[in-house]
């Protein structure tokens, strides 16, 4: 279970406490999640969310995320909203860690997306990026093309270990994609880590959007991208054009793609699974055995990174397509 950090029922009963929320009826720690410890609280007003933020969230990033979802939430978007304590404080501190309450959302994410849950999740993409266009806090990308080199500087010792010949793939993907990375596109508010397991669903209805702590300031059809790998492949890692086709023009329909945004779209999908499949091999080799969260599979945005070279413009993710 993804709890790093112990709550005894004392230090939660003084840190409700703070809040009109009524007292703490119970808690238990939440398994999904690698990133931060969360606590499913219930109150006397109803469900929240406790997160404690461990060490790999820097601290002084948190203003910025818990800002964007109180923002986002006052657009309108569908998101998880930071509780303010009785002196308007978002932010406090619990069993020495930097802590927040977090409004609770009802829905579950879907393990096998269909057509209209891409569709719905373009119209919501849009939305958010609309939104964010009136946030006035910035927070840069250190997860884009020139955090690359070293992260695989740190890990490139042990690439290998996962396929034979994966560092040399790595290296020269690197070099292609650091000398045609596309610039000056459309630019804002991303939420950079887009995947299922971040969006809700209702009785098929998109119901949330949820864990904006990699959200950040980057060229907005990059989030596409990443969406693209987390919501149109197949298990077997054949790419689905239908799945893409309804994301795309969903988005497109509220946010009308620029002709930069479309010839740098396949170049944006390359370097997007450029960049999971480093965090993957660096997660992959630093795991320990015995650790609580399992890594995923680098193996997979191997296959996928070699899809997106072989593409040679946005229309093969249907994109302009009639």
């Amino acid at each position: 279970m993804a709890v790093y950090t112990e709550v005894t029922d004392d230090d939660l009963t003084q840190f409700i406490a703070g809040y009109d929320l009524g007292q703490a009826l119970s808690f238990k720690g939440i398994a999904e999640g690698v990133e931060n410890t969360n606590y499913l609280v219930h109150t006397e007003a109803g469900p929240h969310i406790l997160t404690l933020y461990e060490k790999r969230v820097a601290v002084e990033d948190l203003p910025f995320f818990l800002g964007l979802m109180e923002h986002l939430a006052d657009a309108g978007l569908a998101c998880p909203v930071p509780v303010r304590d009785r002196n308007g404080v978002m932010l406090r501190e619990l069993a020495g860690r930097p802590a927040a309450i977090i409004t609770f959302l009802d829905g579950l994410w879907v393990r096998r997306p269909s057509v209209e849950n891409c569709a719905a999740l373009g119209e919501t993409l849009a939305k958010l990026h609309l939104a964010g266009q009136t946030f006035d806090m910035t927070r840069k990308n250190a997860l884009s093309v020139s955090g690359w080199g070293p992260l695989h500087e740190a890990a490139k010792g042990g690439a290998d270990t996962i396929a034979p010949g994966l560092n040399a793939e790595v290296v020269e993907e690197l070099h292609a994609l650091e000398s045609s990375w596309p610039r000056n596109l459309p630019a804002g508010i991303i939420h950079a880590d887009l995947f299922p397991d971040n969006v809700f669903f209702l009785n098929d209805q998109l119901s949330g959007v949820i864990d904006f702590y990699f959200a950040c300031n980057d060229a907005l059809a990059y989030d596409i991208a990443i969406c693209l790998n987390a919501w149109c492949f197949e298990i077997d890692n054949s790419f689905n054009i239908t799945k893409a086709r309804a994301l795309l023009r969903a988005y497109d329909g509220l946010r009308p793609f620029t002709h930069k945004e479309f010839e740098a779209l396949p170049m944006l999908a390359r370097g997007a699974a450029l960049r999971f499949l480093l965090t993957r091999i660096y997660d992959w080799l630093n795991t320990s055995a015995d650790a609580l969260v399992r890594p995923k599979d680098p193996m997979e945005y191997v296959r996928k990174l070699r899809f997106h070279r072989n593409v040679k413009s946005a229309r093969d993710y249907g994109l302009g397509d009639n």
